[in-house]
């Protein structure tokens, strides 16, 4: 079955970073894509980067323009979230997603299986 499991969160300072990983099981990851998405506290679950398996084609939420990078590691069916220069405002749980297709979205309604989330805490 399908299984995604997110690793890499926790505490860090502003100006910090962190990578976090979502290793990817039981689908083939060819047809699918892969989004980040977070969730703080009392607010609504909101895209951060997403990116195509089979091109390795990306996007990012203005958010996470110039700090983020997402990327792949086929060998390992592995998806990475490398966060540079972090601000408390980047405080959340971090969830990945996947959803069948060759095109970019950043809605959470168009992906069909997610991880169990990973907490970062971005403090002094």
């Amino acid at each position: 079955q399908v299984q995604l499991v997110e690793s890499g969160g926790g505490l860090v300072q502003p100006g910090g970073s962190l990578r976090l990983s979502c290793a990817a099981s039981g689908f083939n990851l060819g047809y699918y894509g892969i989004g980040w998405f977070r969730q703080a506290p009392g607010k609504e679950r909101e895209g951060v980067a997403c990116i195509i398996w089979s091109s390795g084609s990306t996007y990012y939420a203005d958010s996470a323009k110039g700090r983020f990078t997402i990327s792949r590691d086929n060998g390992k069916s592995t998806v990475y979230l490398q966060m540079n220069s972090l601000k408390p405002e980047d405080t959340a749980v971090y969830y990945c997603a996947t959803r069948r297709g060759n095109s970019l979205s950043m809605r959470t309604r168009d992906y069909d299986y997610w991880g169990q989330g990973t907490q970062v805490t971005v403090s002094s």
